[in-house]
């Protein structure tokens, strides 16, 4: 190499050198431009762009069978006002498929044996009648979402005999159910066939194209392959905005496919503390996932009960006793998207029974002003939206910090949502009392500290200042509540 040439390359490194000293050095205040040839470039994990109508919203989930006396969905249909009136947004009818009757459990089966993909169960009506309710409930300004078994089907559907090689086998050759669980009703899929991937696919547009829903809650959404989730996602999005939830609790469903997996975690963590003895410290499972492992924007799935909860392990009641109202609330004010099981705002305190008619008892409840108020005030604060636009979680210190939860959620003024959009100013502090005692608690933290209203309070204050000398004042399994 000539004396010039060398001289030249000795330049270009020195350049090189000086550059990267220069961008991204520690105190430089400088990062590296994000360039497609950078692969250390931050990307935004979450590619899902959730609809608008998603933005506040409560999930009910409705248990056709057990939902009214006829239990059909015109009878449901009946209850559409009461629904819009309660404030939720979002209606999750279960499967609503015929069901198998080859080793059915029970007299009327599971709703998850489904033997059909592409009609009604006539037990819940015809399609005729789901068109209907779901153009009633979009005249309210309700949406609708079916529940959609992947995994596998009623030992009788007619993909059985039509295409066998869609199914799984066992060592011995046979269909089988999924493993390690009693479903001895049904039979596993497998989505290693093209086939089937497309028959699913086109079965699920079929209900978003001829019966208008609005998206899917996916049972075990987990154990179907995710890059069928991601492909299914693309092609009902192309018809028209939907709502995906998963039946999961793995953030890469998140990436592609859905805007919601379930918070499983913090309704254990919720029934460690109420029944158990445990702290508070039992919910930081739940929040340290969502603020750390989940991507940012993500929606989790939160509920005092659901169909699986209330049949095989207990109602809201039976769970967490006298904290079932704390519970209740935590889900509303807390980090994630809220649900409410038929039957809830009537404080039903059935287990209702899965295979067979087993009606819920409607009555008069104070949970039902309870939801309204939980439903109105989420609507009414930015900082408890769901999703990318909500504001972030942050634990607060309080002065008995085993037995009393405190965190502040908030937008602050020139705020932007995950989806680049501005938000206006908001802010929360929720104190919640997971003890049988009464407490007076202090708020250390100048996060913390402000001027409030307390909008679910019984006689609600003007404003009130809370700033470090302020003892909160807290009922046994109480909870307050403070915005601004």
């Amino acid at each position: 190499m000539s004396l010039r040439r060398t001289a030249i390359a000795l330049l270009g490194v020195a350049a090189l050198l000086a550059g990267c000293a220069a961008v991204g050095a520690p105190g430089s205040g400088m990062q590296a431009p994000a360039t497609a040839a950078d692969p250390y470039a931050p990307q935004r994990e979450i590619r899902v762009t959730p609809p608008a109508w998603s933005r506040d919203a409560t999930i009910y989930q409705i248990n056709l069978r057990q939902f009214t006396p006829e239990g059909t969905l015109r009878a449901a249909e009946a209850q559409l006002p009461r629904l819009k009136d309660l404030g939720v947004d979002i209606l999750w009818l279960m499967p609503i498929h015929p069901i198998g009757e080859k080793n059915r459990k029970g007299t009327l089966g599971s709703p998850y044996a489904v033997r059909d993909y592409r009609a009604v169960n006539p037990e819940f009506g015809s399609f005729a009648d789901l068109k209907r309710f779901v153009d009633r409930a979009h005249a309210l300004g309700l949406k609708v979402i079916l529940d959609w078994v992947a995994n596998h089907s009623a030992w009788d559907n007619p993909l059985v005999t039509t295409h066998p090689e869609w199914y799984e086998r066992d060592w011995k050759g046979d269909f089988h159910p999924t493993s390690w669980w009693d479903w001895s009703d049904i039979i596993e899929f497998d989505y290693g066939q093209a086939g089937l991937r497309r028959y699913m696919a086109e079965s699920m547009a079929f209900w978003v194209r001829e019966a208008g829903v609005d998206g899917f809650r996916c049972d075990v959404a987990g154990y179907v392959p995710l890059d069928f989730w991601n492909a299914v996602r693309r092609e009902l999005q192309a018809i028209k905005p939907v709502f995906m939830l998963a039946e999961a609790a793995t953030r890469d469903l998140h990436f592609e496919a859905f805007e919601a997996s379930y918070g499983w975690s913090l309704h254990s963590g919720l029934h460690e503390v109420a029944r158990k003895g445990a702290s508070v410290d039992a919910l930081a499972g739940y929040y340290s996932e969502q603020d750390n492992l989940f991507p940012r924007g993500s929606m989790r799935l939160v509920f005092t009960s659901n169909h699986d909860k209330n049949s095989w392990e207990g109602t809201e009641f039976e769970m967490f006793g006298p904290a079932v109202e704390a519970a209740i609330v935590l889900t509303f004010v807390g980090d994630g998207i809220p649900t409410v099981y038929n039957g809830q705002e009537a404080g039903n305190t059935k287990r209702l029974q899965f295979f067979e008619k087993d009606p819920i008892e409607w009555r008069a409840h104070p949970h039902e002003a309870l939801f309204r108020s939980l439903n109105a005030l989420k609507a009414a604060t930015p900082a408890l939206w769901n999703g990318p636009w909500g504001a972030r979680m942050v634990r607060t210190a309080n002065s008995s910090p085993q037995r009393v939860l405190s965190f502040v959620r908030e937008h602050r003024a020139g705020a932007r949502d995950g989806l680049g959009g501005a938000l206006p100013a908001s802010k929360l502090l929720a104190v919640f009392n997971f003890s049988a005692e009464p407490r007076r608690v202090t708020l250390s933290e100048a996060l913390a500290h402000g001027v409030y209203r307390e909008p679910l309070a019984a006689q609600p204050e003007a404003e009130r200042r809370i700033d470090a000398a302020t003892e909160v004042e807290l009922a046994p399994w109480g909870w307050r509540v403070f915005t601004r």
